[in-house]
């Protein structure tokens, strides 16, 4: 090919390529369209709307850290490239988004897009608050602004090194995992379980937790259209069970009142918060309003369960005289609070026998909590009476494999053996639960 042949050739298939680089930047640096362009007037009534959609959005639950300002920041978070920290989102105007217009904070909060174009890092679940409603984002900012204290704290870089900091591929990932539209009601469903349906997706972000998630780290369902949707998973050291009608790993036995009660009190006949649970129960779902509540209920409710995935519904077997390897160390360190049958003594001590972390394949809660205990539960600002103790300076890692073994195979459970190896590595990477609850007061 001579050299005039081939630079008209490379002309032509260097167009497509201009044009597509062109597209890609174009999309890369697009800022998002926001309904709030114009300034806006603050009441008190809408601060405190405010205040109630950042309980809803458990706000707290990761800008915050004990004995700081509320929403100063701070907190560290691992992921796969490296630790990324919560911001300071008081209205200080330096550190702080002060300087946030109301469109600008509802591009960060429901797009991912700060000003300037910067994009966020998904573990800001952007990709949930875009299914918030205008008037709820209108009500959030009121509170930021006026219902919040600034803090002249500055924020800590990430730790994520060069080039895998580079934040302008989020931007595809946000393409094709993340939605661009608030929640719109089904219309085959009632005012009920829409309310349930919005607050679960959008500001409740329990697919956060509780959705598995996919090789790009993206959540693997956002709604009840899939299946993977709630349907448990691994995070944090915590397996977040099924939310759907699983009897096993999941709420199938739980009624739409033993939800409530859960939710508002910490605990019902099934189940005591505990792990990521207990910052979630202590300063978001406890604040919400009976109705919210009841929403969430029958949201869930509605969710069917997999009999592929969850198996053949667990049914009680009494124990017989056991001398099983860890039977001995159950009879002594936790049949006086779980019961010599692992019922429990409901809804105090919460049951072994059925209990989801007996019978989830994934064992890495039933580990944790037994290491390092849990948080103090506090209701209604009165911290509970009993906590689970941690056991890691007790109990060695084949003895804590050998009883977590033998709960996770006794009453009928069917969760499978613990191997040792697996506690001394949750031993390495966990601390002991904290005896002081992380309470926020956001006023």
């Amino acid at each position: 090919m001579n050299n005039r042949r081939f630079a008209r050739t490379a002309g032509w298939l260097a167009l497509p390529c201009l044009v597509a680089a062109g597209v890609l930047a174009w999309y890369v640096t697009r800022q998002p369209v926001s309904p709030f362009e114009q300034a806006q007037s603050v009441d008190a009534a809408l601060v405190s709307r405010g205040e109630y959609v950042a309980r809803l959005s458990d706000c707290v639950a990761c800008h915050s850290l004990p004995g700081k300002t509320p929403f100063a920041g701070g907190l560290e978070m691992a992921t796969p490239l490296g630790a990324i920290h919560a911001t300071n989102i008081t209205p200080d105007k330096d550190h702080g988004i002060g300087a946030y217009s109301l469109a600008d904070f509802d591009r960060a909060v429901r797009h991912g897009v700060a000003p300037g174009g910067r994009r966020l890092y998904p573990a800001m679940p952007y990709p949930s608050y875009v299914k918030l409603s205008d008037d709820d984002m209108r009500a959030l900012y009121a509170f930021f602004m006026q219902g919040v204290q600034p803090a002249s704290e500055p924020n800590i870089p990430s730790s994520i090194p060069w080039p895998l900091n580079l934040r302008w591929p989020i931007a595809l990932w946000n393409g094709v995992f993340a939605p661009s539209a608030p929640y719109a009601d089904n219309s085959n469903q009632d005012p009920l379980w829409n309310r349930g349906a919005y607050i679960v997706q959008g500001p409740g972000h329990c697919g956060s937790c509780h959705t598995p998630r996919g090789l790009a780290f993206n959540e693997k369902a956002l709604d009840e259209s899939g299946k993977p949707f709630l349907s448990g998973a691994l995070l944090d050291g915590w397996y977040a069970p099924s939310l759907r009608q699983d009897p096993n790993t999941g709420l199938g036995r739980w009624t739409e009142p033993q939800i409530v009660q859960f939710l508002k009190t910490g605990r019902n006949v099934h189940a005591v918060v505990y792990g990521s649970m207990t910052e979630a129960f202590n300063n978001s779902t406890q604040f919400m309003a009976d109705d919210d509540l009841a929403a969430i209920a029958r949201y869930l409710k509605s969710l069917p369960g997999d009999p592929q995935r969850d198996g053949t519904p667990w049914q009680y077997q009494a124990a017989s005289a056991d001398t099983a390897p860890g039977a001995h160390t159950y009879a002594t360190r936790c049949a006086s609070c779980h019961g010599a049958d692992g019922k429990g003594q409901p809804e105090w001590m919460p049951p072994l026998a059925g209990a989801t972390s007996a019978l989830a394949k994934e064992s890495a809660s039933a580990i944790n909590i037994t290491l390092n205990g849990s948080q103090r539960i506090v209701v209604a600002g009165v911290p509970d009476a009993y906590r689970m103790p941690a056991f890691r300076e007790q109990l060695s890692d084949q003895d804590i494999a050998e009883v977590l073994s033998y709960v996770r195979s006794t009453w009928g459970n069917g969760g499978g053996a613990v191997d040792a190896q697996a506690v001394g590595k949750l031993r390495g990477h966990t601390d002991p639960a904290s005896s002081s609850p992380i309470i926020l007061h956001m006023r």
